[in-house]
């Protein structure tokens, strides 16, 4: 079979070679293609099922239009919304995306690094992970294009894409309380990620702010290497020996976790115990009652990340920090 070229949707479409090279490469808009051609190319293009040579284009520019992404788990719907996100943002650029995912360790977070650097992407897309530090100040003094995605190091100054963690925290703290409850735990995973200790900053500022005198044992930590024995020990103290109204979780695996121990102690929500969840999960359909919780804006996340990157491939060296806010997703289980 005859591999399509340049020429051959040229000839077809009736333009020149340059006109087709601009509107498959993403430039119609910069070089002023009408919207009627760059459509009629690129459908042609389509039908014709033509495939770029991307070897030869990223000798002839130095660029593979290749994007580098490393999430922290794909098995996490955080993971899982994002990459489609960035796929999307990027596929509408004209980008492909190469991912994968680091399970949460540095070691393997360098590792995908390089493996990425290695395949010449022209900039990454990164979910630090803790202890990943020195792989991020090595990007830097690279000169490679990256952007954070979720989570950052307060030391390092980059280009991120991050949730307003605090404030989301602190208004889903605010919301229990106007729902009448005065002891409300909040449970967490126990480490030093960024986004993690800016949660427990705003549970604790909302309870501070409204005159709530706050109790350590009202906020355990869930180690990640022993979560299902901390998460049993922790509900069954919260609601046996603390007497706690309300019980607060700081990420959507961490709520699972939390509802499975709570059915079991055949504890009725929202009568006997109120739930709030940071983040939503489809397995939240399955529990009889509607779990309030806070959305974060993936979509646009992974949109605005797409962007930044590719402003900083195109040797736009502004930094920039931008701070997402998360919607409010009323159920039924904090008495609604």
């Amino acid at each position: 079979m005859k591999k399509i070229g340049l020429k051959d949707i040229a000839s077809h479409v009736g333009v020149s070679t340059a006109l087709v090279s601009y509107v498959l490469n993403g430039q119609a808009e910069e070089k002023q293609v009408g919207k009627e051609v760059a459509e009629k190319i690129r459908k042609v293009a389509e039908e014709m099922n033509y495939r770029p040579n991307q070897h030869a284009k990223s000798l002839k520019t130095n660029k593979s239009n290749t994007i580098g992404l490393v999430v922290a788990d794909i098995n996490y719907r955080f993971s899982s919304g994002i990459t489609r996100s960035v796929e999307a943002e990027a596929k509408r650029k004209n980008y492909t995306v190469i991912f994968g995912s680091s399970n949460e360790s540095s070691a393997k977070f360098a590792e995908l690094v390089n493996v990425l650097i290695n395949h010449q992407v022209d900039g990454l897309i990164l979910v630090p992970v803790e202890g990943s530090e020195a792989s991020i100040k090595a990007l830097q003094k690279s000169e490679i294009p990256f952007v954070l995605i979720d989570r950052n190091f307060p030391d390092i100054l980059a280009n991120s894409i991050l949730l307003d963690n605090y404030k989301a925290a602190y208004d889903s703290t605010v919301h229990l309380i106007r729902q009448g409850h005065r002891r409300i735990a909040f449970v967490n995973y126990q480490g030093h990620l960024s986004n993690l200790h800016e949660r427990n900053r705003g549970y604790l500022a909302a309870l501070k702010e409204h005159d709530i005198e706050h109790k350590p044992e009202w906020m355990p930590f869930i180690r990640s290497t022993h979560p299902e024995a901390d998460m049993h020990t922790a509900i069954h103290d919260l609601t046996s020996v603390q007497k706690c109204d309300a019980v607060f979780f700081a990420t959507d695996r961490l709520a699972i976790a939390g509802l499975k121990e709570i059915i079991g102690l055949q504890i009725k929500v929202p009568e006997d115990l109120s739930v709030f969840s940071f983040d939503e999960s489809e397995a939240f359909e399955l529990f009889s009652c509607p779990v309030s919780h806070a959305r974060q804006p993936l979509e646009k996340m992974g949109k605005i990340a797409v962007d930044t990157l590719l402003d900083l491939i195109h040797k736009n060296k502004i930094i920039n920090q931008i701070y997402l806010e998360t919607e409010f997703v009323p159920g039924k289980s904090c008495g609604e």
